[in-house]
């Protein structure tokens, strides 16, 4: 048992280290290359940390051993987990992150117009993935779930053009994003540019991938100590270990008043996981409204809604904590 708590420590420091890595370089890449902060979080910090988590359901659905539905449920449970955790915990930690110097009508400074758009298509992409459980998987009907997926892959398609386009405007207003600090790598002499900033970004998703991977052996090792299930387990603690670049990411970018990039990075991959995985689920998996697979699915629709009513208010960092509370009352419910 100590040997498994002592790996998981060491991986979470490794993410850690990987992650402050990663926001270093992916500044400079949005400051080199003249985009927005919208860009920069939503797509690149978004698609490059949800590396992890697209991994699970991945390995799991096409392994070829013998445990076929075992793996089908870890596939599932991964696609759900990962927005629930996002959209709950996620958006919680990093609302607390600045409960103290902002307190909790402090002001949630992101740009306007991506982070609606990030939340207005996670969440038409994510009620259609929900419709297409109750969609027959055979009979005349059953060529709808195809079409549904073919729906979800061009939805993302056409966010990522949106976004693209929209980065124009933003920098003229002021949203470009900024390298406030160095690029590590330079502080060993390499000239900052492309290659070098290339270079890092790909040595910190190594990282990240590497350190997140080996969270989750520690976690599915100290799960079994623990005699929990593998629906449960995919759909609670996996998630905790993938989603913990975009965690961290978050609360370093939040902590420096970078509130675009910060909030930009989770709902940006709740856009990418609302989307791309469940379309993958969908085609690949027993995609069924069972009460364990739509519950946390509801609580990820419920917690996204209240940030996009709070986000036309005027987002507040109590807001954010509160999204904790949706998280607390699925685990009180599944549990």
């Amino acid at each position: 048992m100590f040997t498994t708590f002592a790996t998981l420590l060491s991986m979470l420091l490794i993410i850690l280290i990987a992650a402050e890595t990663f926001t270093n370089a992916l500044e400079h890449l949005g400051h080199r290359l003249g985009i927005s902060e919208g860009v920069t979080g939503s797509l690149f910090a978004a698609v490059g940390t949800a590396m992890p988590e697209t991994m699970v359901p991945l390995l799991a659905i096409f392994d070829g051993g013998a445990g076929r539905e075992v793996n089908q449920e870890i596939g599932v449970g991964a696609i759900l987990g990962a927005p629930l955790m996002l959209s709950t915990l996620s958006v919680c930690l990093m609302g607390l992150s600045v409960w103290r110097t902002r307190g909790p009508k402090g002001a949630i400074a992101a740009e306007r117009s991506g982070l609606m758009r990030d939340l207005h298509v996670f969440l038409g992409a994510y009620a259609l993935s929900a419709l297409a459980m109750f969609l027959p998987q055979q009979g005349h009907w059953a060529a709808s779930r195809a079409l549904v997926c073919l729906l979800l892959v061009l939805l993302y398609l056409l966010y990522v053009m949106s976004t693209l386009r929209a980065s124009s405007a933003l920098v003229e207003q002021g949203h470009g994003t900024e390298a406030e600090t160095p690029l590590l790598l330079s502080r060993l002499g390499l000239p900052v540019g492309l290659v070098s900033i290339g270079l890092q970004l790909a040595l910190a998703l190594g990282l990240l991938v590497g350190g997140a991977e080996g969270f989750i052996a520690g976690v599915e090792a100290a799960s079994r100590l623990l005699g929990i299930s593998p629906l449960l387990l995919s759909l609670m603690v996996i998630p905790i270990a993938t989603e913990l670049p975009e965690k961290i990411n978050s609360i370093l970018w939040i902590r420096r008043g970078k509130d675009t990039l910060a909030l930009g990075n989770i709902t940006g991959a709740m856009v990418f996981q609302g989307t791309l995985l469940p379309a993958m689920g969908i085609a690949l998996t027993p995609w069924s409204p069972r009460p364990d697979v739509f519950i946390p699915l509801v609580f990820t629709l419920g917690a996204a809604t209240w940030l996009c009513l709070m986000a036309r208010r005027g987002l507040r960092v109590g807001h954010l904590a509160l999204n904790g509370a949706a998280y607390l009352l699925y685990l009180a419910i599944s549990l």
